[in-house]
């Protein structure tokens, strides 16, 4: 893959806004200065993800991750560094130059990741295609789409197509254009059968299914027979680009309105997500006709914590799906369904009304799921005692579920009342079950049985996540923290004066201002010192080379670096990740609070203290190579370590006394 040239890049980190890209992605709410939200990539229920619209980086200090929004890109969508850059020039407009074509020994170099994603984009292209100008895709596939309803804005926009099934071949089309025969059929495109390549989707209408950036990740084909025997759809193999349980159809084109209207509707089908976005609702995604998953739902609530499920009136259907809700409620998400009438789906429904009828129904006939649930569940009851009790524990079992005190204490008072029981009776029952869930849990964790653990249970409790965690850098963490801390000064400040004395001693003061970066350069340069840690080690060339080139970099340079580890470790300097223990703040003085004013005595603490810990270690060095058994002794060099050690021992002395504090 070309490389970017170096001022598109920099147009592209100018023009992206972080708050904007990551906001397509995660639910974001103001506090303070900054943006916070739940993390995209741990399970929590605080939010700890953190978006600085002034600084323009993120930190998610659930998962420790943090960057630029290129960084947010590549880790949230497995891109690579080009590839990241691509999709936000993409976002904003930003025309890269014109690549050269690949050279095979290029092409093959291409990660299977990109290979995948670009052949479902060219597939989706031909389907587009085939449909838009081939006489059997414009006589099958749009006709069905145009009869079904879809208007011609709505069909581009899905990028609805069609996969012929006499006229032409995707896997031909593909094979000529020099895509390998292996990914067409990693991707579900392509079988093989008898030497014979041939489609897969031969002869269906296709539904695409996009990431949350707007990626291909896979297919839907319908057929458009009649017959009981042919499955009526075929969606795409799982593979490393798709997951069916983690991805959710529509969401890519309905995230900004459940960020905007904080509620997302919960649909079955394709169709139905189309018939919606059509009737002006565009808030709505589907499950595609699958059980609904953990994954799902945490990708639900990124955007909201409310959920409306839009059932048709399949009782068998609506009963499967009360796993689904049992789900949602564990996630601590709000629920609400809506029964469309008899005959009606959300498909069906929205094309025979307007826009402001389909959310006025919506509306009007939304309840929360424990009324539901109990009418759905008391039409099999028969006033049967028996089947009414299992009913009120089924009831109490998904309240039970519900993380919140609060919300959990209003069902059951609502329960209690519905069903005329005394409301501790059902309390009583809730913590039962609550307990037993623990019970299981815990066991499982630590291979004990739920007997053994009973007695402890009553007062577990799982311990809270604290919304943001910091990583104190000790003391005992050795010549890292040291390095650490250098590397900090140098990246915050490298930019700032420092001034010196240069007078002789016993001469009036004669000072200079040079840049805190010269002076840390000079005298690590002067000592032939280097970090042992190859990402400080990498920050402290630049910095070199910078100087070189009269060019003093402040800290958002380094944001833009393609090396992620960097970008990481400044961004986490600049949202303060790193703090000084206490024992680390008496033995030195450095105040981080303060630091900008005490600035000249910080960095030469720091840079003692670095010095010392590089003499520390090569005293240790000598020790060893000193013993008689050691593998590399030599008598006759004896006499020059022993020389060199008594030396580096005084200068280690100065070092004390300069840093005030006895070296042990």
């Amino acid at each position: 893959m070309a490389r970017i040239p170096p001022h598109i890049i920099e147009d592209i980190m100018n023009t992206a806004r972080i708050e904007e890209v990551i906001g397509d992605f995660v639910a974001l709410k103001r506090s303070g200065s900054n943006l916070k939200g739940l993390s995209p990539f741990t399970d929590e229920k605080s939010p700890s993800f953190m978006v600085s619209p002034a600084k323009q980086i993120f930190k998610c200090f659930s998962s420790g991750k943090g960057g630029t929004v290129v960084s947010f890109i590549m880790e949230h969508e497995h891109f690579s560094y080009p590839e990241a850059l691509k999709w936000l020039a993409n976002r904003y407009n930003i025309e890269i130059p014109e690549e050269r074509p690949l050279t095979p020994e290029e092409q093959e170099q291409i990660t299977e990741r990109e290979s995948l994603q670009i052949i479902n984009e060219y597939a989706r292209d031909f389907f587009v295609d085939r449909m838009h100008k081939g006489e059997e895709g414009k006589a099958i596939g749009l006709s069905y789409f145009i009869e079904r309803g879809f208007r011609p804005e709505i069909i581009e926009r899905f990028q609805l197509g069609y996969c012929p099934q006499n006229e032409g071949s995707l896997t031909d089309a593909a094979l000529k254009k020099g895509y390998k025969l292996k990914y067409l059929e990693a991707l579900g495109l392509s079988r093989t059968k008898d030497d014979r390549h041939f489609d897969f989707f031969s002869g269906r209408v296709m539904f695409p299914i996009h990431s949350i950036s707007g990626n291909v990740l896979g297919f839907g084909g319908r057929t458009l027979q009649s017959g009981k025997k042919v499955a009526k759809y075929f969606n795409s193999p799982e593979s490393i680009i798709y997951n069916k349980s983690k991805i959710l159809y529509g969401l890519y084109f309905a995230k900004s309105s459940i960020i905007k209207y904080d509620n997302s509707y919960l649909v079955e089908g394709y169709t139905d997500v189309i018939s919606m976005h059509q009737a002006g609702v565009e808030n709505v995604v589907a499950s595609s006709g699958t059980a609904l998953t953990k994954d799902q739902i945490k990708l639900m609530k990124r955007y909201s914590n409310n959920i409306t499920i839009l059932y048709d009136g399949d009782a068998a259907g609506i009963r499967a799906s009360f796993r689904g809700i049992d789900l949602i409620l564990e996630e601590g998400m709000n629920v609400k369904v809506v029964l469309f009438p008899e005959g009606e789906d959300p498909d069906s429904f929205s094309k025979r009304h307007g826009s402001d009828e389909v959310k006025r129904y919506i509306e009007e006939n939304q309840r929360d799921f424990v009324g539901f649930k109990t009418d759905i569940l008391l039409k099999d009851s028969d006033n049967d005692p028996i089947k009414r009790a299992g009913l009120i524990k089924d009831i109490v079992e998904s309240i039970a579920l519900i993380p919140d005190d609060i919300t959990r204490s209003v069902y059951l008072k609502e329960t209690s009342e519905q069903f005329e029981l005394d409301e501790q009776t059902l309390l009583n029952e809730m913590n039962k079950i609550r307990r037993n869930k623990r019970s299981i849990r815990v066991s499982q964790h630590l291979n004990v049985s739920p007997e053994q653990q009973r007695e402890d249970l009553s007062s577990f409790q799982m311990p809270q996540q604290p919304a943001k965690q910091s990583v104190t850098i000790d003391p005992n963490e050795g010549d890292k923290a040291k390095e650490l801390d250098l590397i900090r000064i140098l990246v915050l400040y490298g930019s700032r004066a420092i001034e010196l004395n240069q007078a002789p001693i016993g001469e009036p003061p004669m000072t200079v201002d040079v840049s805190l970066a010269e002076l840390v350069v000079h005298e690590i340069d002067r000592d032939d010192l280097v970090f042992s840690n190859p990402v400080f080690q990498e920050i402290y060339e630049i910095c070199k080379k910078g100087l070189e080139e009269d060019i003093l970099y402040s800290p958002t340079y380094f944001l833009r670096n393609e090396n992620q580890e960097i970008v990481q470790l400044v961004s986490d300097f600049l949202t303060n990740k790193y703090e000084l223990s206490a024992s680390w703040l008496k033995d030195f003085k450095i105040y981080t609070n303060d630091e900008l004013q005490r600035l000249s005595q910080a960095l030469h603490e720091s840079l003692y203290t670095f010095k010392n810990s590089k003499i520390k270690q090569r005293i240790e060095y000598i020790r060893e190579r000193l013993k008689p058994d050691h593998a590399e002794f030599d008598e006759s060099k004896m006499e020059s370590l022993l020389r060199e050690q008594m030396q580096l021992q005084k200068i280690q002395s100065v070092f004390a006394k300069e840093l005030n504090r006895i070296i042990v």
